[in-house]
């Protein structure tokens, strides 16, 4: 029988600082010279999304009179695979990775967003940024799991709903969370979307757009391409908050599986991150990684102890860039509770040699300094 327990007594609270920030020192430190080298842009993104779009386009058209069941099969093993490639391009875009110059990095998502249906092109380059600077705290890394989520979604049926319908949530979670306002970038991105899908119904027809729209969510659901977004920070071993990936769906994903590679150094371009395992091998070679994305899939449907909740949340420390961003600050006082009551399972979790200074940090001291600190900010001038 699974214990069924409040949401937030689920969360693991760590004290600990980042850990890519810390690794990134030390790697650094040791072999700055070398790692710097691999820094810049890759025009390969740029060719490997061209040729993607392209090839969507095509497939809308060649479906346009097929039979459905053809078309929803195609959608599946085709759309899926490619847009879940282009939603792959989008991240390695965000970091302006294709190009030296920003603004042809912001074209080219633009331009690999077309095929989508759906304008994400724009805020999902200002969430992730976002995720990477608050990486584990509850207001600022919007890939974090909501309390309702990790409340309702508790064992195979939700979950393997939650799964199906993942993409989903990743986009629209950001929007309650960590609401942003519209940009004149945000209008484009809309424009151009919307009108390529109102050309795709009027000049191919109904089944194109459906192929297209239904590879975007097949493709981030229950999809072999989509295990990276489970994979990648969902808690499968004690205490490691990003995991990588080695298998061959990295050559179709911009090697998004290098995700503690990509954590470590988001300045080095997709092509060449294997290259910083290699350089540094005693950083990496020892940390669990990933083989199969549709075992991990299958892993978080199946294990009782895995949901919506397997992810490592961050105590809040005084000093430090969340500490003064309105969205992580609304949620301090959850964070102070829910780090008490978390306290013993955290040190359990990570072992018992942390436990002493987990009791220390989690207690509510260090919150509780940073709620009275932000309740005096947030007080109106009088």
């Amino acid at each position: 029988m699974v214990e069924r327990r409040p949401a937030a007594s689920k969360f693991l609270w760590v004290s600990s600082g980042e850990p890519h920030s810390i690794r990134r020192r030390e790697i650094l430190a040791k072999y700055g010279d070398q790692i710097r080298k691999l820094y810049g842009y890759d025009h390969a993104t740029a060719w490997q999304v061209l040729a993607v779009v392209v090839s969507q386009f095509i497939m809308a058209f060649l479906v346009r009179d097929w039979a459905w069941w053809k078309v929803w099969v195609a959608a599946y093993v085709v759309s899926g695979t490619l847009n879940q490639n282009l939603f792959c391009a989008q991240h390695e875009i965000s970091h302006f990775l294709a190009f030296r110059k920003p603004a042809y990095n912001k074209l080219l998502a633009l331009f690999g967003n077309l095929p989508l249906v759906v304008p994400v092109a724009v805020k999902f380059r200002e969430y992730h940024h976002d995720h990477h600077i608050f990486l584990g705290v509850d207001g600022g890394d919007v890939d974090l799991p909501t309390v309702i989520e990790s409340s309702i979604i508790t064992g195979f049926f939700s979950k393997l709903f939650f799964t199906f319908i993942y993409l989903s949530i990743y986009a629209v979670r950001p929007l309650l969370v960590r609401p942003k306002s519209a940009t004149m970038a945000d209008l484009v991105n809309w424009a151009l979307v919307i009108g390529t899908d109102v050309g795709v119904l009027y000049f191919l027809g109904f089944k194109s757009l459906v192929y297209l729209l239904a590879g975007s969510l097949l493709g981030g659901g229950l999809h072999p391409m989509a295990g990276h977004l489970i994979a990648e920070h969902y808690m499968f071993a004690r205490g490691q908050e990003t995991y990588s990936y080695y298998g061959p769906l990295n050559l179709l994903s911009y090697n998004v599986g290098y995700h503690n590679e990509h954590h470590d150094f988001p300045q080095i371009p997709q092509t060449r991150l294997h290259k910083l395992r290699h350089i540094a091998p005693e950083y990496y070679n020892s940390l669990y990684a990933h083989t199969s994305w549709c075992w991990v899939l299958w892993r978080f449907l199946v294990d009782p102890s895995m949901g919506p909740w397997s992810r490592m949340h961050r105590v809040v420390r005084e000093g430090t860039p969340a500490a003064n961003d309105k969205f992580v600050g609304s949620r301090c006082a959850l964070a102070a509770e829910a780090s008490r009551q978390d306290a013993a399972r955290s040190a359990d979790v990570l072992g018992t040699g942390g436990s002493a200074a987990l009791q220390e940090a989690m207690g509510g001291k260090s919150a509780a300094r940073l709620i009275r600190k932000q309740n005096i900010e947030n007080e109106p001038a009088n």
